[in-house]
């Protein structure tokens, strides 16, 4: 680096040189390094290089989470669609006088089922994990038979 410096007048916010200055306190360096080493970040090659690869990496690991998002959802689906045709298909049509029983009954399950669906969400269980876990569980059982 040549000894050679061009003075440059420049205007910042009241708040951006007040933390300029904080910094250069902290730093024990005068403003114009902290300016100086800024700018040059700010105009190297280098710079834009580094923040392309920071969002590249980002986008990346946002792309894996919708993957995950996505194949969680449809295995969500895929049991929720299991379920449905396996009770259409094993549910038997009720009797005129077993509705009213039936609908007090229904609605007491399904009251239970809210209340431990609500325990298991603040919990931060995952059915979609669990079945992971157990499919991965039972595929080492059946590799060590």
């Amino acid at each position: 680096m040549s000894g050679r410096r061009d003075r440059l007048n420049v205007y910042f916010e009241p708040a951006t040189a007040k933390a300029l200055e904080e910094l250069a306190i902290r730093r024990c360096v005068s403003k114009s390094a902290i300016v100086d080493a800024a700018v040059a970040s700010f105009l190297s090659p280098d710079g834009a290089d580094r923040r392309e690869a920071a969002y590249t990496r980002r986008l990346d690991r946002l792309t894996r989470q919708v993957e995950r998002l996505e194949r969680d959802q449809t295995i969500a689906l895929e049991a929720l669609g299991l379920f449905v045709r396996a009770w259409l298909t094993a549910t038997p049509p009720l009797a005129d006088s077993a509705q009213a029983s039936a609908q007090a009954k229904g609605r007491e399950r399904y009251e239970s089922f809210i209340e431990t669906l609500g325990r298991r969400v603040q919990q931060g269980r995952s059915l979609a994990k669990e079945v992971l876990d157990d499919i991965q569980n039972g595929a080492i059982a059946n590799e060590s038979s």
